[in-house]
């Protein structure tokens, strides 16, 4: 075999391409939507600086820029130690071939749906967060494990306003609440209006750092917002919400 396999060195050529690229292809999953990929972005543009300062004999950019690759190993484990530490985990995990979406997931998008505009017309405020390809496992660490079939009826029973658990985010893992009364990073962002409560800023703070969604019910309006990435879509009705879920999830799946 190893005799056939040296002959046939484009075999092994082939197999060391394609395996690399699909880990390149799942980093760059897991760190699509989060602080690390503005960081690639940032280590993208000293690289091109470094290149264009040698080309041009530009030395006194040259030495900065390589003085500061020294130290450019130490500065991302300090400044990113949660992120590596996450998307090490992600690695040893993640499946490396995506399912299609089941009929049980998309049955649970709906029951989600249906439990957002409940919660509207009751002005009762929420968030729900469904988790994408980032794992949400340190906010569900610290909320309280639930690992229940996705229902209207059970959101409409966590967020009711007399139970312990109403306060926080239900984060949702395929078909399963995973757990209630978690808590959101908040957005620091500028551009967001201050007319936007707690609820919006941690739907959108956490958008910021993960490529998950986050439903947000607003208490004072009864408004129904989608946060993803760094874009908030405020006043959604039942069919664009739907409509919404079933293209991020359903499109993405059947990738």
């Amino acid at each position: 075999m190893m005799e056939f396999l040296r002959e046939h060195r484009w075999i092994l050529d082939i197999l060391d391409i394609s395996v690399m690229s699909l880990i390149l292809y799942r980093l760059l999953l897991i760190v699509k939507g989060t602080k690390a990929a503005q960081m690639l972005i940032g280590l993208l543009v000293l690289l091109f600086a470094s290149l264009a300062s040698r080309y041009l004999e530009l030395y006194t950019i040259d030495w900065l820029v390589q003085s500061f690759w020294a130290q450019i190993v130490i500065a991302i484990i300090v400044l990113f130690q949660p992120e590596i530490r996450r998307t090490l985990a992600q690695m040893g995990e993640a499946q490396f071939l995506s399912s299609f979406t089941t009929a049980e997931e998309l049955k649970s998008l709906e029951e989600i749906v249906r439990a957002s505009v409940s919660l509207a017309n009751r002005k009762i405020g929420a968030i729900i967060v469904v988790e994408r390809e980032t794992s949400l496992k340190d906010f569900v660490e610290v909320g309280t494990p639930l690992d229940a079939k996705v229902s209207r009826e059970l959101l409409m029973s966590i967020f009711h306003p007399a139970s312990p658990i109403h306060d926080g985010a239900v984060i949702i893992e395929g078909n399963r609440v995973a757990a209630a009364g978690c808590f959101l990073p908040l957005t620091l962002s500028s551009e967001i209006s201050r007319s936007l409560g707690t609820r919006h800023r941690a739907g959108l703070g956490l958008t910021e750092e993960t490529d998950a969604v986050a439903i947000i019910i607003s208490e004072e309006t009864g408004a129904i917002s989608l946060a993803i990435g760094k874009d908030l879509e405020t006043k959604l009705d039942m069919l664009s919400l739907r409509d919404k879920l079933n293209r991020i999830f359903a499109s993405k799946k059947g990738k």
